[in-house]
């Protein structure tokens, strides 16, 4: 199942650009984590990691592998990361929700990099 992540305001959109791999970017050859405590997801490699940002969809990137640790657990991809985002505000949460919305009414998201 798709799920949807927030990134958090204190990291910013800044730092997590920084990070790498973005859309439309060859792959680098490093992976990407996204760490998370509680429960963990009934996800699958290849299926969806949708990030939101200031109230807003951002893009999301096939999952790769989810990795245990004794903090909690991260969601870890490489590349394929697709800009995209939906007419809907949503506000900020910790943790993750699956994805409440039909794929079909995502958009491409040219401006994605503005918060």
């Amino acid at each position: 199942m798709d799920v949807v992540v927030t990134l958090p305001k204190s990291f910013g959109m800044k730092n997590w650009i920084e990070e790498g791999d973005l859309p439309g970017e060859q792959w680098s050859g490093d992976e990407w984590h996204f760490y998370l405590g509680g429960p963990v997801p009934k996800i699958n490699p290849g299926e969806k990691v949708y990030v939101c940002y200031n109230g807003k969809l951002r893009g999301f990137s096939k999952l790769v592998r989810v990795e245990r640790s004794n903090r909690g657990y991260a969601l870890v991809r490489h590349n394929d990361s697709e800009a995209v985002t939906i007419d809907q505000h949503i506000p900020g949460f910790r943790g993750f929700r699956y994805r409440w919305w039909n794929p079909e009414i995502e958009k491409t998201f040219p401006d994605w990099m503005i918060p």
